[in-house]
């Protein structure tokens, strides 16, 4: 279930176990929004997210992947497996299931945002690309201790940085203030009203006095939201930020379902998500054969 990096990855190992399955494709991967990759291994000149997902797609149906668009509403254990439901009524049943499916990012509610990820100029992972972004001029929209963080890890990056913090003031407490202080981040405790986005890379950041702040690079860290519906309905564990808990073969606490990617509490990062459905996939084979 899922069609990102991890859904994909499965399926290329599972057509070359030479099993049986379906790829049911709910759109709006997280890696469609990503305008160019440069750390995926094996693309020095980077990629983008949908020529990315484009070719592990053909992949895989090189290997015999059969996809169905469509949203999984609904998942039961049956006797012999599992019964997916999907959104147009249609039921579906399998011995297993790979959850692939992934999380959302949490964006400032501002007109244009996912249009401004898609374009670069709102960005979500300091890991990913902050090595694009040394000695630029970095505002960072988050709340909390996370807003901190994510500030903090900039640092290695780039000098001048402002951490606009949506949040409560307390929720900012003042040991993170200090510790934000020490490292020459600005703090700035007003709530943003506007995106201003230029298409040659400046960004402004309108707040509701008027005033406006002009910089290079904006960052939201805001959080995501792992999509464990499905999981929930067959009480899976997760961990306390909702995401699946798995074992070393990547299996759920519910038998025969596993899962990989960015549902999976860890690292989020397409290379990883790509070794989870790996071994989720070499697992749920080996299961099957008996």
């Amino acid at each position: 279930i899922g069609a990102g990096p991890a859904g994909l990855a499965a399926a290329i190992y599972l057509g070359r176990f030479k099993r049986r399955f379906l790829v049911v494709d709910g759109g709006d991967s997280r890696a469609s929004y990503i305008p160019v990759s440069r750390n995926h291994p094996g693309f020095p000149d980077g990629i983008s997210g949908p020529d990315l997902l484009a070719r592990m797609r053909q992949q895989a149906e090189r290997f015999g992947a059969v996809f169905r668009q469509g949203t999984v509403t609904g998942l039961e254990v049956h006797e012999n497996g599992f019964a997916a439901r999907l959104a147009d009524g249609e039921q579906l049943s399998a011995a297993t299931v790979l959850l692939a499916s992934g999380v959302k990012d949490v964006l400032p509610p501002l007109a244009g945002a996912e249009d401004a990820v898609r374009a670069g100029l709102l960005r979500v992972c300091p890991i990913c690309d902050a090595f694009e972004v040394q000695e630029k001029n970095l505002a960072v929209i988050g709340e909390g201790a996370k807003g901190a963080r994510e500030a903090l890890f900039l640092t290695t990056y780039a000098e001048r940085i402002c951490l606009v913090h949506v949040g409560a003031e307390e929720q900012l407490p003042a040991e993170d203030r200090a510790r934000l202080k020490r490292a020459g981040i600005e703090v700035v405790d007003t709530a943003p009203r506007q995106l201003a986005l230029d298409p040659e890379g400046a960004s402004a950041i309108c707040f509701s006095e008027g005033e406006t702040r002009h910089f290079d690079v904006l960052y939201a860290a805001l959080g995501t939201k792992p999509r464990s519906e499905l999981a929930a309905q067959l009480g899976a564990s997760t961990s306390s930020d909702g995401c699946l808990t798995v074992s070393d073969h990547q299996e759920t606490s519910v038998r025969g379902l596993f899962a990989a990617g960015d549902l999976v509490r860890g690292l989020n990062q397409i290379s990883t998500a790509e070794g989870e459905a790996a071994i989720a996939a070499t697992a749920i084979h080996n299961r099957l054969r008996g």
